[in-house]
Order: C-alpha cells, then sequence, then structure tokens
C-alpha cells in the first residue's frame, strides 16, 4: 500500500512540472510589452481646423493661424500644432506640458492620461477653445506670457486659476518619448526656442488668436 502511495505522489509532482510555464509564472503585460508610440492623427487635426476656421470668422479672430493642441497623444511626442490657414497645413509643431494634478510637479507622471478640470486649485488643464489676447511679463522661461480667456464651460475659469501660455526652461525642443514632458500646475508650456517663434506670429496676427485644448 505505501509503496503504491509513494508511485501516486510521485506521478502527481512530475505532472505538475510538466504545466506550460505561463500558467505557473506569468509576466505582468507591463514588463513584457515596451509603451507603444501613437503618431498623430492628421485627419483629425484637419477637422479640427475646419471648425477652428468657422469660429475664428464668426468671432473675429485671427483666420492667419491657430493653435490645436492634442492631449489624447502622449506628452513626450509634439502634440502643439500650429495650423496655417492660408495653406491648410501644420507650419510648426512642438512639445507641450500640461497639469500634473496630485502628481509631482515638474515630473511627467500623467504623460499618457492626463486628467482636466476647470476648479480653481486643482493643478490640472481645462480642455475647450481659448482666446490668447493680452501680452504680459512672465516669471518663467522667455518672461513672455499670453493670457488664456477661456470660451467654454470647461475652461471658464482659466483668469481666476492664472492659467497662461508661456515657456519653460525645462521643456524640450525634441521629442522625449517614452519619457514625457514635466508637468505643472495646468497651464500649456512649451519650450523657449518654441516660445520665440511663436510669439512674433501672436504678436503680428492683429486680433486675437484661437488656442483649442482637446482629446
Amino acid at each position: 500500500m505505501r509503496i503504491i502511495t509513494l508511485m501516486l505522489a510521485v506521478h502527481l509532482i512530475c505532472s505538475c512540472s510538466q504545466e506550460p510555464r505561463e500558467k505557473r509564472s506569468p509576466v505582468p503585460d507591463s514588463v513584457t510589452k515596451k509603451e507603444q508610440r501613437i503618431e498623430p492623427d492628421l485627419s483629425k487635426i484637419e477637422t479640427k481646423a475646419e471648425e477652428a476656421l468657422k469660429f475664428c470668422t464668426s468671432k473675429k479672430f485671427s483666420t492667419d493661424f491657430c493653435i490645436l493642441i492634442d492631449m489624447s497623444i502622449h506628452s513626450g511626442i509634439k502634440r502643439f500644432f500650429v495650423w496655417d490657414f492660408k495653406t491648410n497645413s501644420v507650419i510648426r509643431k512642438y512639445l507641450v506640458g500640461h497639469g500634473c494634478g496630485s502628481n509631482p510637479w515638474s515630473l511627467d507622471g500623467s504623460k499618457n492620461n492626463p486628467q482636466f478640470s476647470n476648479e480653481d486649485g486643482s493643478h490640472l488643464s481645462s480642455l475647450g477653445k481659448y482666446k490668447l489676447e493680452g501680452r504680459g511679463h512672465s516669471d518663467w522661461g522667455i518672461n513672455v506670457k499670453y493670457l488664456m480667456h477661456g470660451l467654454e464651460e470647461t475652461n471658464s475659469n482659466a483668469l481666476k486659476r492664472y492659467i497662461v501660455f508661456h515657456s519653460w526652461d525645462q521643456m524640450s525642443d525634441e521629442e522625449v518619448f517614452p519619457s514625457g514632458s514635466p508637468e505643472g500646475w495646468g497651464c500649456p508650456t512649451v519650450s523657449n526656442n518654441a516660445m520665440k517663434e511663436i510669439d512674433p506670429m501672436i504678436q503680428n496676427s492683429g486680433k486675437p488668436v484661437l488656442m483649442w485644448i482637446y482629446e
């Protein structure tokens, strides 16, 4: 009887050892899969630009260009687009930062899944259309800022929250994917060199410029 019991035990051990490895020690997807890079969708940009032109025409904004920011794109990839209404094309693109929320300031904790809010103190960016009007001094970057007048329910508190468009020394000129751009307290931030290119465009526009932040 002891011999039969021993043989059964050995059989069970051998059977277990032959199970497929993935069943016994699964490897998490986060380890086996690298973060995938998703390129900006040009058709999405074009669709937004068509709507933006109608809006700018009706509101007497600049019809030379607008700024489109697609927050569905990873923050380490250029997602800030300057759209030229005359040529119907993207003429410049840059990295842009978003709000950190409850994550540590200046890191990239929400690089591919930002949250949004219109609430003061949320430290989050707000989606929607903005009127860029009112150039002033900034303590950041090249010391230039533009006031962002929120035009929708989702961003109506922008001025109250001191959400402005400015540059930041920590922002890169080149893409940093799979890392993300540093996150602030809700302002859309670009590199110093980017602001040096955008600033004269806004100054010379002669009319308010549309900035549209969307997902």
